[in-house]
Order: structure tokens, then sequence, then C-alpha cells
């Protein structure tokens, strides 16, 4: 390659990388950079730090959000990850690798999603590498958890963040077999890990092997039932706050229960094109798919009850305790509160609980 060539290709990086931090919206440059990169003219982790700073201004950036991806399935096919590792981690196992990747593009979604409210794009990029970096490993959701509580309690109005939460508790209980106690094995175990030489892919699955995790996920749900109580408690009259209750509500319910939840995805990303699918279970009882048993339903012989004597059948004895408590909050609220928006929100869930068990 002549040096005029490369001069006007050092050049052109430089125009593009200007014009994005004026506009990562511009799709041009960023598609003139994909192709720099397939070329090998540019470094792929160059783009990840200018990805960084134009989202320092423009956090909602959609175009930087899939461009971002596109260069992460780059790193993944190339297997390029042991490159983003400094020279002081060259002796860290594979598996750290990745969870340090992961951990650096959480970091990425969090600073974005704390410059601008309901940030979207941003809580759904960290959803798509959960679930293509991650690959939904049950540690990592675990601290997904933990990490996001303080966010979420700083942004009681932030209805992404705690979208955000219940793809994590959603995936947890898809990962693990519903019990009290559940013994869960990592799943990397059985899914091949990205962008690793194959003996490190072996290092990777036998560290995998050995790893197990105890999730009492009863417990998780009622701590997430308590982090409601003391945010609704402290911050009235949010509804974001209430829409979260119901569905760690719901999903405690069909754990209780024993029941299969709904085959329906809570928000994912395509990888392809970037583009957000925002299928997500309502709390809503049209949206359970599970339909209620109704008295006299399937009895011929009581098929001449009206619709007002007929009656939802009640839910199961291990519902009653946790029922009866959702009950005794509302009545605290009721009684005590003189938010409007509170006593109506509370009020409306209150109702919600009556149509969804029937009690």
């Amino acid at each position: 390659m002549c040096f005029v060539c490369v001069f006007n290709l050092l050049e052109l990086i430089d125009i593009t990388c200007t014009l994005l931090l004026l506009n990562p919206d511009f799709t041009t440059a960023w598609n003139v950079r994909k192709e720099l990169i397939l070329s090998g003219t540019l470094s792929p982790v160059k783009d990840l730090h200018l990805g960084k700073l134009a989202l320092t201004k423009f956090p909602k950036s959609p175009e930087t959000w899939i461009h971002r991806r596109w260069v992460l399935q780059q790193l993944i096919q190339e297997n390029s990850l042991p490159t983003l590792v400094t020279k002081g981690n060259l002796g860290t196992v594979p598996m750290e690798r990745i969870q340090r990747l992961v951990q650096e593009e959480m970091d990425v979604c969090c600073e974005a999603a704390g410059r601008y409210p309901s940030n979207y794009n941003a809580w759904s990029h960290r959803i798509w590498i959960l679930q293509r970096l991650g690959k939904l490993d049950v540690k990592i959701l675990l601290d997904e958890l933990s990490s996001t509580k303080h966010w979420v309690s700083m942004h009681v109005s932030d209805h992404s963040g705690f979208h955000y939460r219940q793809f994590l508790i959603k995936s947890l209980i898809g990962r693990t077999v519903t019990d009290n106690s559940i013994l869960v094995q990592n799943q990397l175990v059985n899914e091949p890990t990205p962008s690793l030489p194959k003996d490190e892919k072996n290092e990777a699955s036998e560290a995998a092997c050995t790893e197990e995790l105890r999730v009492d996920l009863p417990n998780l749900l009622k701590e997430e039932l308590e982090l409601c109580s003391d945010l609704i408690n402290t911050f009235p009259g949010h509804e974001t706050l209430w829409c979260h209750r119901r569905h760690v509500f719901y999903l405690q319910h069909h754990l209780n229960n024993k029941l299969p939840l709904p085959n329906v995805r809570l928000t994912s990303v395509d990888s392809s094109d970037g583009t957000l699918n925002n299928s997500h279970p309502s709390t809503a009882v049209s949206h359970v798919t599970h339909a209620m048993d109704v008295d006299g339903l399937n009895d011929s012989s009581k098929q001449g009850y009206t619709q007002e004597t007929k009656r939802l059948k009640r839910a199961p004895m291990q519902d009653s305790l946790g029922l009866e408590m959702e009950y005794r909050f509302i009545d605290n609220i009721l009684a005590t509160c003189r938010d409007i928006e509170q006593v109506r929100f509370a009020t409306e869930y209150r109702k919600w609980l009556v149509t969804f068990l029937g009690q």
C-alpha cells in the first residue's frame, strides 16, 4: 500500500471520528469505520473507546449502541478477546477475561443510564451482553441483581431499570429447578465459550464443571418484594414501583405453584441489526398463559350457572401467607398515606390481586 493511500486512510479515520463525536447517529460514518475494521486498518478496540466517549454526550444514541454490538461480535468471531486484556492481566483464566469484558460493558451501560432517564437503548444493550457474552451465567445474573439494587433505589421512576431486574429474576428462574433450595450448575458447561482457543475452552469447561451455586429463589423473590416495600414507603406516588411489585408477585405465584412460566421473552436485542424486541409478559390477567380454573366451567351439569355465580378458584395454600402479607401491606398504605397517587396505586394493586387470584 502506497504512502498516499495510508495517509488517506488515516485521514478518513480522523474525519469519521470527528463527525461521530459531533453526531453519533451519522450512520454512514459508522459504516465507513466498519469497512476499515473489516479491512484490518482500524482496531475494533478503538471503536469501543470512541463509542464510550460519544455516549458521554449522547447516551441514548441508537446508532452508537448498534455499532458497539457489531464491534463486540467482530471481537468474538475473530478470537480477539485476549487482546483486550492488559499486560498486567495476561495470567488471568479465560473465564475471567470474558467477565472483565462483560463488566466493562456494564459500566458503560450504567453511565449512559445515569445520564439519560429511561435510557431503553442502554438497558437493552445490557441485556444483549448478558445473553451473548455472559450466556446468562448464574453468577453474573446474581452479581447484576446485587449491583443494580442501589441504582434502582436512586431512580425509582425509571421503568427500564426495574424491567432489567425483572429480566434477571426471570432468567434465574428459567436457569434453575423450582425448589426451595436450588442447586444450580454453571450453564456454560454445555455451551462453547466464544472467542477462546481450544485448550482454553477445555480449561473453562473444567472450571465450570466444578462451579456450583445455590440459589434460594423463594428468598430472592421475598427480598425483591421487601425492596419494593421500602421504596414504596420511602418514595410514595411512583407507579413504576407498583408495576414492579406486580411482576415480582406474579413470578412468586408461579414459583410457589411450580407452574411453568409463560414462554415470552423479555426485552432483547436482535444481534444482526440492533432491532429492539419489546415483547414482555404484562402483569395483566389477559397475558397469563395458563387459564384460571372456573367453577363449573367443564361440568355439563353446572353449565346453567350465570356469569355472576361463577367464581375463580382460590389460590393454593402456599400462596396464602404471601397474599396475606400483600393485603396487610396495602391496608397499611391506605391507612397511613396521605398521598393521593399512592392511595390510587395501592387500590389498583388490591383490585389486581383480587382479579388475578380470585380472592
